[in-house]
Protein backbone atom coordinates (compact mmCIF):
# COMPACT_ATOMS: atom_id res chain seq x y z
CA UNK A 1 0.00 0.00 0.00
CA UNK A 2 1.19 3.65 -1.09
CA UNK A 3 1.77 5.52 2.19
CA UNK A 4 1.51 9.08 2.63
CA UNK A 5 4.91 9.12 3.95
CA UNK A 6 6.35 7.25 0.72
CA UNK A 7 4.45 10.14 -1.07
CA UNK A 8 6.73 12.43 0.68
CA UNK A 9 9.68 10.98 0.64
CA UNK A 10 9.01 10.35 -3.83
CA UNK A 11 11.93 11.73 -5.96
CA UNK A 12 11.41 15.79 -6.85
CA UNK A 13 11.31 14.44 -10.46
CA UNK A 14 8.19 12.27 -9.58
CA UNK A 15 6.27 14.82 -7.35
CA UNK A 16 4.25 16.17 -10.14
CA UNK A 17 3.37 12.92 -11.51
CA UNK A 18 -0.58 11.95 -11.58
CA UNK A 19 -0.78 8.51 -11.51
CA UNK A 20 1.49 5.28 -11.52
CA UNK A 21 3.01 4.70 -14.97
CA UNK A 22 2.30 1.51 -16.25
CA UNK A 23 5.48 -0.76 -16.75
CA UNK A 24 6.42 -3.13 -18.86
CA UNK A 25 10.45 -4.97 -18.79
CA UNK A 26 11.16 -6.98 -21.88
CA UNK A 27 14.20 -9.56 -21.52
CA UNK A 28 15.99 -11.78 -23.87
CA UNK A 29 17.73 -14.77 -23.81
CA UNK A 30 21.38 -15.02 -24.34
CA UNK A 31 21.16 -11.79 -26.82
CA UNK A 32 24.48 -10.59 -27.00
CA UNK A 33 25.89 -7.35 -27.07
CA UNK A 34 26.40 -6.57 -30.94
CA UNK A 35 23.28 -8.66 -31.97
CA UNK A 36 20.92 -5.95 -32.98
CA UNK A 37 21.23 -3.28 -35.70
CA UNK A 38 21.33 -0.18 -32.90
CA UNK A 39 23.88 -1.56 -31.56
CA UNK A 40 26.08 -2.21 -34.94
CA UNK A 41 24.91 -5.64 -35.94
CA UNK A 42 26.07 -5.38 -39.79
CA UNK A 43 23.60 -7.80 -41.25
CA UNK A 44 20.56 -8.69 -38.25
CA UNK A 45 17.66 -6.05 -39.24
CA UNK A 46 15.77 -4.72 -35.97
CA UNK A 47 13.52 -2.13 -37.01
CA UNK A 48 11.56 -2.04 -34.09
CA UNK A 49 14.23 -1.61 -31.56
CA UNK A 50 16.12 0.43 -33.82
CA UNK A 51 13.08 3.06 -33.81
CA UNK A 52 12.56 1.97 -29.98
CA UNK A 53 16.20 3.24 -29.32
CA UNK A 54 15.32 6.75 -31.02
CA UNK A 55 12.41 7.27 -28.99
CA UNK A 56 14.42 6.70 -25.74
CA UNK A 57 17.81 6.39 -24.08
CA UNK A 58 19.95 3.54 -25.69
CA UNK A 59 22.64 2.80 -23.01
CA UNK A 60 26.13 1.52 -24.03
CA UNK A 61 26.89 0.04 -21.04
CA UNK A 62 24.47 -2.03 -19.37
CA UNK A 63 24.78 -4.96 -18.03
CA UNK A 64 23.31 -8.52 -16.76
CA UNK A 65 23.05 -9.32 -12.96
CA UNK A 66 24.81 -12.54 -13.83
CA UNK A 67 26.32 -14.04 -17.21
CA UNK A 68 24.15 -16.87 -16.67
CA UNK A 69 20.52 -17.01 -16.61
CA UNK A 70 18.89 -18.03 -13.66
CA UNK A 71 21.22 -15.36 -11.05
CA UNK A 72 20.75 -12.83 -14.13
CA UNK A 73 17.00 -13.00 -13.70
CA UNK A 74 16.62 -13.46 -9.85
CA UNK A 75 19.04 -10.25 -9.63
CA UNK A 76 16.57 -8.58 -11.89
CA UNK A 77 13.76 -9.09 -9.94
CA UNK A 78 14.96 -8.71 -6.15
CA UNK A 79 18.00 -5.91 -7.32
CA UNK A 80 20.43 -8.01 -4.85
CA UNK A 81 23.45 -9.31 -6.65
CA UNK A 82 22.47 -13.25 -7.02
CA UNK A 83 25.11 -15.00 -5.24
CA UNK A 84 23.35 -13.30 -1.99
CA UNK A 85 20.10 -15.10 -2.95
CA UNK A 86 21.98 -18.76 -3.06
CA UNK A 87 21.12 -18.49 -7.12
CA UNK A 88 24.73 -18.75 -7.94
CA UNK A 89 24.44 -20.66 -11.35
CA UNK A 90 21.56 -22.16 -13.77
CA UNK A 91 19.16 -23.99 -12.61
CA UNK A 92 18.33 -27.37 -13.95
CA UNK A 93 14.95 -28.96 -13.76
CA UNK A 94 14.30 -30.61 -9.70
CA UNK A 95 16.93 -29.02 -8.38
CA UNK A 96 16.87 -27.53 -4.92
CA UNK A 97 18.07 -24.33 -6.15
CA UNK A 98 15.25 -21.65 -6.31
CA UNK A 99 14.28 -17.74 -5.66
CA UNK A 100 13.75 -18.15 -2.02
CA UNK A 101 10.11 -16.88 -0.71
CA UNK A 102 11.75 -14.14 1.65
CA UNK A 103 12.86 -11.83 -1.16
CA UNK A 104 10.95 -9.22 -2.50
CA UNK A 105 10.56 -8.72 -5.84
CA UNK A 106 9.50 -5.58 -7.78
CA UNK A 107 6.59 -7.85 -8.78
CA UNK A 108 4.86 -8.39 -4.83
CA UNK A 109 6.31 -4.69 -4.31
CA UNK A 110 4.35 -3.10 -6.90
CA UNK A 111 1.45 -5.63 -6.54
CA UNK A 112 1.12 -4.34 -3.43
CA UNK A 113 1.27 -0.81 -4.65
CA UNK A 114 -1.92 -1.19 -6.88
CA UNK A 115 -0.55 -2.93 -9.80
CA UNK A 116 -1.92 -5.43 -12.02
CA UNK A 117 1.31 -8.02 -12.45
CA UNK A 118 2.00 -10.80 -14.81
CA UNK A 119 4.95 -13.01 -15.69
CA UNK A 120 5.00 -14.32 -19.62
CA UNK A 121 8.07 -16.38 -21.27
CA UNK A 122 10.98 -17.85 -19.58
CA UNK A 123 11.00 -17.81 -15.63
CA UNK A 124 14.06 -20.54 -14.74
CA UNK A 125 13.98 -19.02 -10.68
CA UNK A 126 13.38 -22.54 -9.20
CA UNK A 127 14.04 -26.08 -9.80
CA UNK A 128 10.58 -27.65 -8.86
CA UNK A 129 8.63 -25.75 -11.53
CA UNK A 130 4.97 -25.77 -10.69
CA UNK A 131 5.57 -27.61 -7.41
CA UNK A 132 4.34 -25.79 -4.08
CA UNK A 133 7.35 -27.04 -2.43
CA UNK A 134 9.41 -24.23 -4.02
CA UNK A 135 7.70 -20.48 -4.91
CA UNK A 136 6.00 -20.02 -8.27
CA UNK A 137 5.62 -16.81 -10.15
CA UNK A 138 3.12 -16.44 -8.44
CA UNK A 139 4.37 -16.75 -4.93
CA UNK A 140 6.50 -13.61 -6.43
CA UNK A 141 4.20 -11.30 -6.94
CA UNK A 142 2.88 -11.94 -10.48
CA UNK A 143 -1.27 -12.45 -10.44
CA UNK A 144 -1.01 -14.08 -13.82
CA UNK A 145 1.41 -16.22 -15.36
CA UNK A 146 2.09 -18.27 -18.38
CA UNK A 147 5.71 -19.58 -18.18
CA UNK A 148 8.20 -22.22 -18.60
CA UNK A 149 10.68 -23.76 -15.97
CA UNK A 150 13.59 -23.02 -18.55
CA UNK A 151 13.73 -23.08 -22.68
CA UNK A 152 10.47 -23.42 -24.75
CA UNK A 153 10.74 -27.24 -25.58
CA UNK A 154 11.36 -29.25 -27.89
CA UNK A 155 12.50 -25.68 -29.41
CA UNK A 156 11.08 -22.56 -30.51
CA UNK A 157 8.57 -24.00 -32.75
CA UNK A 158 5.45 -25.53 -31.44
CA UNK A 159 6.44 -25.77 -27.81
CA UNK A 160 4.38 -28.17 -25.33
CA UNK A 161 6.06 -27.01 -21.47
CA UNK A 162 4.15 -23.64 -21.28
CA UNK A 163 2.12 -23.28 -17.61
CA UNK A 164 -0.66 -20.99 -17.23
CA UNK A 165 -1.33 -20.39 -13.67
CA UNK A 166 -0.36 -23.40 -12.82
CA UNK A 167 -2.26 -25.28 -15.46
CA UNK A 168 -0.40 -27.13 -18.28
CA UNK A 169 -1.60 -25.29 -21.20
CA UNK A 170 -0.42 -28.58 -24.04
CA UNK A 171 0.75 -28.21 -27.19
CA UNK A 172 1.02 -24.89 -28.57
CA UNK A 173 1.31 -24.08 -32.41
CA UNK A 174 3.62 -21.08 -33.16
CA UNK A 175 7.07 -19.77 -31.85
CA UNK A 176 7.89 -18.59 -29.28
CA UNK A 177 8.13 -15.06 -29.34
CA UNK A 178 5.26 -14.82 -31.19
CA UNK A 179 3.26 -16.75 -28.18
CA UNK A 180 5.26 -15.04 -25.77
CA UNK A 181 3.92 -11.89 -27.35
CA UNK A 182 0.11 -13.25 -27.69
CA UNK A 183 0.01 -14.20 -24.43
CA UNK A 184 1.08 -10.66 -23.47
CA UNK A 185 -0.91 -8.69 -25.91
CA UNK A 186 -4.08 -10.64 -24.52
CA UNK A 187 -3.52 -10.20 -20.76
CA UNK A 188 -3.12 -6.42 -21.28
CA UNK A 189 -6.47 -6.56 -22.79
CA UNK A 190 -7.73 -7.75 -19.68
CA UNK A 191 -6.67 -5.34 -17.49
CA UNK A 192 -9.05 -1.97 -16.94
CA UNK A 193 -7.85 1.12 -18.49
CA UNK A 194 -7.51 2.49 -15.12
CA UNK A 195 -5.27 -0.16 -13.31
CA UNK A 196 -1.56 0.47 -13.56
CA UNK A 197 0.19 -2.48 -14.65
CA UNK A 198 3.78 -4.60 -14.69
CA UNK A 199 4.28 -7.04 -17.24
CA UNK A 200 7.56 -8.87 -17.14
CA UNK A 201 7.67 -10.62 -20.89
CA UNK A 202 10.61 -13.21 -21.45
CA UNK A 203 11.72 -14.04 -24.86
CA UNK A 204 13.28 -17.48 -25.22
CA UNK A 205 15.14 -15.89 -28.33
CA UNK A 206 17.61 -16.10 -29.35
CA UNK A 207 18.36 -18.92 -26.68
CA UNK A 208 19.33 -22.42 -28.09
CA UNK A 209 17.42 -24.81 -29.32
CA UNK A 210 16.82 -21.81 -32.02
CA UNK A 211 13.62 -22.57 -34.41
CA UNK A 212 13.23 -19.81 -36.71
CA UNK A 213 9.77 -19.47 -39.41
CA UNK A 214 10.85 -19.67 -42.66
CA UNK A 215 9.32 -16.24 -43.06
CA UNK A 216 12.39 -14.74 -41.24
CA UNK A 217 15.36 -17.56 -41.77
CA UNK A 218 14.55 -16.28 -44.92
CA UNK A 219 14.96 -12.97 -44.82
CA UNK A 220 19.05 -13.76 -44.30
CA UNK A 221 19.43 -16.55 -46.94
CA UNK A 222 22.59 -15.65 -47.94
CA UNK A 223 23.75 -16.17 -44.88
CA UNK A 224 25.69 -19.70 -44.33
CA UNK A 225 25.53 -22.04 -43.09
CA UNK A 226 21.48 -22.29 -42.93
CA UNK A 227 21.96 -22.17 -39.14
CA UNK A 228 23.27 -18.54 -39.30
CA UNK A 229 20.67 -17.10 -41.22
CA UNK A 230 18.17 -19.31 -38.55
CA UNK A 231 20.11 -16.95 -35.78
CA UNK A 232 19.95 -13.84 -37.92
CA UNK A 233 16.20 -14.93 -38.51
CA UNK A 234 15.21 -15.70 -35.00
CA UNK A 235 16.76 -11.94 -33.73
CA UNK A 236 14.48 -10.25 -36.40
CA UNK A 237 11.64 -12.22 -35.63
CA UNK A 238 11.61 -11.40 -31.93
CA UNK A 239 12.15 -7.88 -33.17
CA UNK A 240 8.99 -8.30 -34.96
CA UNK A 241 7.17 -9.05 -31.92
CA UNK A 242 8.53 -6.88 -29.76
CA UNK A 243 6.92 -4.34 -32.10
CA UNK A 244 3.59 -6.10 -32.02
CA UNK A 245 3.55 -5.46 -27.98
CA UNK A 246 4.84 -1.86 -28.35
CA UNK A 247 1.87 -1.38 -30.78
CA UNK A 248 -0.36 -2.85 -28.26
CA UNK A 249 0.29 -0.64 -25.48
CA UNK A 250 -0.31 2.36 -27.87
CA UNK A 251 -3.84 1.16 -28.95
CA UNK A 252 -4.94 0.14 -25.19
CA UNK A 253 -3.72 3.72 -24.11
CA UNK A 254 -1.09 2.83 -22.51
CA UNK A 255 1.80 4.12 -24.67
CA UNK A 256 3.75 6.47 -22.38
CA UNK A 257 4.66 3.02 -20.21
CA UNK A 258 8.01 2.92 -19.06
CA UNK A 259 9.37 0.12 -21.16
CA UNK A 260 12.87 -1.63 -20.84
CA UNK A 261 14.24 -3.93 -23.02
CA UNK A 262 17.62 -6.30 -22.28
CA UNK A 263 19.51 -9.40 -22.34
CA UNK A 264 19.96 -11.95 -19.32
CA UNK A 265 23.71 -12.47 -20.30
CA UNK A 266 26.36 -12.29 -23.28
CA UNK A 267 25.68 -14.34 -26.61
CA UNK A 268 26.88 -18.56 -26.27
CA UNK A 269 29.39 -19.82 -27.79
CA UNK A 270 29.06 -21.99 -30.79
CA UNK A 271 28.96 -25.38 -30.33
CA UNK A 272 29.83 -25.35 -26.68
CA UNK A 273 27.80 -27.92 -26.48
CA UNK A 274 26.11 -29.61 -29.17
CA UNK A 275 22.85 -28.90 -29.63
CA UNK A 276 24.17 -24.92 -29.58
CA UNK A 277 25.19 -25.09 -33.62
CA UNK A 278 23.19 -21.89 -34.13
CA UNK A 279 24.39 -19.87 -31.94
CA UNK A 280 25.77 -16.82 -33.86
CA UNK A 281 25.18 -14.18 -31.67
CA UNK A 282 27.81 -11.50 -31.12
CA UNK A 283 29.40 -9.39 -28.18
CA UNK A 284 30.69 -6.87 -30.69
CA UNK A 285 34.12 -5.36 -29.85
CA UNK A 286 33.60 -7.15 -26.17
CA UNK A 287 36.33 -9.91 -24.51
CA UNK A 288 34.30 -13.33 -23.92
CA UNK A 289 30.81 -14.86 -24.22
CA UNK A 290 28.15 -16.30 -22.06
CA UNK A 291 29.28 -17.57 -18.54
CA UNK A 292 31.96 -14.86 -18.52
CA UNK A 293 32.81 -11.96 -16.27
CA UNK A 294 34.43 -10.20 -18.87
CA UNK A 295 32.45 -7.90 -20.33
CA UNK A 296 31.43 -9.71 -23.58
CA UNK A 297 29.81 -12.19 -21.20
CA UNK A 298 27.37 -9.14 -19.11
CA UNK A 299 27.42 -6.23 -20.76
CA UNK A 300 24.13 -6.46 -23.03
CA UNK A 301 21.95 -4.65 -24.97
CA UNK A 302 19.83 -2.03 -22.38
CA UNK A 303 17.41 0.69 -24.06
CA UNK A 304 14.19 2.23 -21.79
CA UNK A 305 11.79 4.34 -23.09
CA UNK A 306 9.42 6.45 -20.85
CA UNK A 307 7.91 9.39 -23.22
CA UNK A 308 7.67 12.45 -21.04
CA UNK A 309 10.09 11.35 -18.65
CA UNK A 310 13.01 10.23 -20.66
CA UNK A 311 14.06 12.53 -23.34
CA UNK A 312 14.30 10.28 -27.01
CA UNK A 313 17.20 10.11 -28.73
CA UNK A 314 19.67 9.78 -25.93
CA UNK A 315 22.65 7.84 -25.92
CA UNK A 316 24.24 7.24 -22.30
CA UNK A 317 27.26 5.99 -21.44
CA UNK A 318 26.11 5.44 -17.75
CA UNK A 319 26.79 1.73 -16.09
CA UNK A 320 23.79 0.63 -15.42
CA UNK A 321 22.49 -2.94 -14.40
CA UNK A 322 19.75 -5.30 -13.74
CA UNK A 323 19.90 -4.97 -10.46
CA UNK A 324 19.29 -1.25 -10.80
CA UNK A 325 15.78 -2.02 -12.17
CA UNK A 326 13.78 -2.82 -9.04
CA UNK A 327 14.85 0.59 -7.06
CA UNK A 328 13.76 2.53 -10.31
CA UNK A 329 10.38 0.87 -10.77
CA UNK A 330 9.42 1.67 -7.20
CA UNK A 331 10.62 5.22 -7.29
CA UNK A 332 8.60 5.99 -10.80
CA UNK A 333 5.88 4.29 -9.00
CA UNK A 334 6.05 6.24 -5.75
CA UNK A 335 6.04 2.24 -3.92
CA UNK A 336 8.06 1.41 -1.07
CA UNK A 337 11.41 0.02 -0.97
CA UNK A 338 12.24 -3.61 0.35
CA UNK A 339 13.18 -4.76 3.38
CA UNK A 340 16.26 -6.03 2.03
CA UNK A 341 19.53 -3.98 1.30
CA UNK A 342 20.13 -3.55 -1.90
CA UNK A 343 22.96 -4.03 -4.77
CA UNK A 344 20.87 -1.63 -7.39
CA UNK A 345 20.09 1.84 -7.17
CA UNK A 346 17.76 4.11 -9.30
CA UNK A 347 18.18 5.13 -12.21
CA UNK A 348 15.81 8.05 -12.45
CA UNK A 349 18.60 10.98 -12.34
CA UNK A 350 19.74 9.31 -15.72
CA UNK A 351 16.49 10.50 -16.92
CA UNK A 352 17.50 14.17 -16.41
CA UNK A 353 21.62 13.71 -17.55
CA UNK A 354 22.57 13.29 -14.49
CA UNK A 355 25.11 10.27 -13.18
CA UNK A 356 23.73 7.42 -10.82
CA UNK A 357 25.32 8.12 -7.80
CA UNK A 358 25.98 4.62 -5.60
CA UNK A 359 26.98 3.28 -2.52
CA UNK A 360 27.95 0.14 -3.68
CA UNK A 361 29.63 -0.58 -7.10
CA UNK A 362 28.23 -2.95 -9.64
CA UNK A 363 29.46 -6.22 -8.90
CA UNK A 364 29.49 -9.75 -10.05
CA UNK A 365 30.28 -13.05 -8.49
CA UNK A 366 30.28 -16.48 -10.81
CA UNK A 367 31.91 -19.44 -9.38
CA UNK A 368 31.99 -21.17 -12.37
CA UNK A 369 33.24 -18.75 -14.72
CA UNK A 370 34.08 -20.38 -18.21
CA UNK A 371 37.60 -17.73 -17.81
CA UNK A 372 39.78 -17.79 -15.07
CA UNK A 373 37.52 -14.19 -13.50
CA UNK A 374 35.52 -15.28 -10.19
CA UNK A 375 34.44 -11.89 -9.59
CA UNK A 376 34.29 -8.16 -11.15
CA UNK A 377 33.32 -4.23 -9.96
CA UNK A 378 32.79 -1.78 -12.16
CA UNK A 379 33.45 1.60 -10.82
CA UNK A 380 32.98 4.69 -13.05
CA UNK A 381 35.05 3.82 -16.09
CA UNK A 382 37.41 1.46 -14.37
CA UNK A 383 36.86 -2.81 -14.36
CA UNK A 384 38.47 -5.08 -11.72
CA UNK A 385 38.16 -8.47 -12.56
CA UNK A 386 39.27 -10.95 -9.69
CA UNK A 387 40.76 -14.73 -10.16
CA UNK A 388 41.65 -17.70 -7.44
CA UNK A 389 45.14 -18.67 -7.24
CA UNK A 390 46.61 -20.67 -9.61
CA UNK A 391 46.36 -24.22 -9.30
CA UNK A 392 42.74 -23.96 -7.67
CA UNK A 393 40.28 -26.73 -8.73
CA UNK A 394 38.64 -26.14 -11.88
CA UNK A 395 34.84 -26.41 -10.94
CA UNK A 396 32.58 -27.82 -13.18
CA UNK A 397 29.98 -26.01 -15.29
CA UNK A 398 26.89 -27.13 -13.32
CA UNK A 399 23.90 -26.29 -12.15
CA UNK A 400 23.75 -27.19 -8.55
CA UNK A 401 26.94 -29.51 -6.51
CA UNK A 402 26.94 -28.72 -2.82
CA UNK A 403 30.66 -29.95 -2.86
CA UNK A 404 31.82 -27.46 -5.84
CA UNK A 405 30.35 -24.79 -3.61
CA UNK A 406 32.08 -26.12 -0.46
CA UNK A 407 35.13 -26.08 -2.25
CA UNK A 408 34.54 -22.51 -4.33
CA UNK A 409 34.35 -21.10 -0.19
CA UNK A 410 37.39 -21.63 0.59
CA UNK A 411 38.93 -20.32 -2.23
CA UNK A 412 40.23 -16.13 -2.59
CA UNK A 413 40.83 -13.90 -4.67
CA UNK A 414 44.27 -13.42 -5.28
CA UNK A 415 45.57 -12.68 -8.82
CA UNK A 416 43.72 -9.27 -9.99
CA UNK A 417 43.68 -7.29 -13.59
CA UNK A 418 42.52 -3.42 -13.88
CA UNK A 419 40.89 -2.15 -17.27
CA UNK A 420 39.76 1.15 -18.36
CA UNK A 421 36.99 0.58 -20.50
CA UNK A 422 37.01 3.59 -22.63
CA UNK A 423 39.90 3.17 -23.63
CA UNK A 424 40.02 -0.45 -23.40
CA UNK A 425 36.93 -1.87 -24.33
CA UNK A 426 38.30 -5.00 -24.95
CA UNK A 427 40.05 -5.90 -21.57
CA UNK A 428 43.59 -6.22 -23.38
CA UNK A 429 45.44 -3.73 -21.14
CA UNK A 430 45.80 -4.43 -17.20
CA UNK A 431 46.00 -1.25 -15.78
CA UNK A 432 47.53 -2.52 -12.30
CA UNK A 433 51.31 -1.23 -12.05
CA UNK A 434 50.01 2.44 -13.92
CA UNK A 435 47.33 3.16 -11.56
CA UNK A 436 48.57 1.81 -8.26
CA UNK A 437 46.17 3.58 -5.99
CA UNK A 438 42.76 3.18 -8.15
CA UNK A 439 44.47 -0.46 -8.49
CA UNK A 440 44.55 -1.00 -4.73
CA UNK A 441 41.07 0.58 -3.53
CA UNK A 442 39.29 -1.69 -5.89
CA UNK A 443 41.28 -4.76 -5.08
CA UNK A 444 39.99 -4.05 -1.36
CA UNK A 445 36.64 -3.42 -2.26
CA UNK A 446 35.96 -6.66 -4.41
CA UNK A 447 38.00 -8.62 -1.69
CA UNK A 448 35.48 -7.58 0.66
CA UNK A 449 32.15 -7.61 -1.00
CA UNK A 450 33.29 -11.52 -2.38
CA UNK A 451 33.68 -12.21 0.94
CA UNK A 452 30.23 -11.03 1.96
CA UNK A 453 28.26 -11.97 -0.50
CA UNK A 454 29.59 -15.55 -0.62
CA UNK A 455 28.66 -15.96 3.57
Amino acid sequence: MITRRSLLAAPALLTAQSKQPDIVIVLTDDLGYGDLSCFGHPNIETPNLDRFATQGIRFTDCYAAAPVCSPSRCGLLTGRTPTRLGVYDWIPEKSPMHLQRSEQTFAKLLQQAGYATAHIGKWHCNGLFNNPAQPQPNDHGFDHWVSTQNNSLPSHKDPINFVRNGQPVGSLTGFSSQIVADESIAWLKSVPASKPVCLFACFHSPHEKVATSDAFTAQYGQASPRQRAEYFGNVAEMDHHFGRLLAALEAQGRGDALVFFTSDNGPETLLRYPAADRSYGTPGPLRGMKLSLYEGGIRVPGILRWPGRAKGGVTSSEPISGVDILPTLLAAARAPKPANPLDGTSLLPVLKGKPVRRTVPLHWHYLNAMHEPKAALRDGPWKLVGMWPEGAPKLPISGYRPEALTVARQQTLSRFALYHLPTDIAEEKDRSTQSPKQFSKLRDRLVSLHREVLA
